[in-house]
């Protein structure tokens, strides 16, 4: 059964079994995990950070950018916007494979941020003990 609304419930970690409908947010993994939206049962696991999902409650939750289940038999596609499930469009393979790509490229320059600026930080506390 598809699911048109979720609430969000904060956790510090998941629990074993996850209801539907319900997204459970740990701020202390940085990461929201909910049942497929489409009712397949699949459990789906959103990463939080800026380059990745970025999530936002104000008494309702809002996950974006889209959440694109291309790795489940479903390849259900939807946003959760003010705790609605909103449906997308399906992705052809072609679109998955330049989402995925375009993906990858983000997520490479993020963690080429980081390493530059750990590079900077141990530069700097190194030079200071000299």
């Amino acid at each position: 059964m598809k699911i048109d609304y979720m609430r969000a419930e904060f956790v510090r970690s998941f629990p074993s079994e996850l209801e539907p409908g319900r997204l459970y947010i740990s701020s202390h993994f940085s990461t929201a995990s909910h049942l497929c939206a489409c009712g397949c049962g699949h459990e789906v696991v959103t990463p939080l950070s800026p380059k990745q999902w970025v999530l936002t409650f104000d008494g309702n939750v809002s996950l974006r950018p889209s959440i694109g289940n291309w790795a489940l038999p479903c390849q259900s596609h939807y946003v959760i916007e003010r705790g609605e499930v909103r449906w997308a469009y399906r992705f052809t393979r072609e679109e998955v494979q330049r989402n995925r790509e375009s993906d990858h490229r983000l997520l490479d320059t993020a963690r080429a941020d980081v390493d530059g600026l750990w590079t900077r930080v141990l530069r700097r506390m190194t030079r200071r003990r000299t």
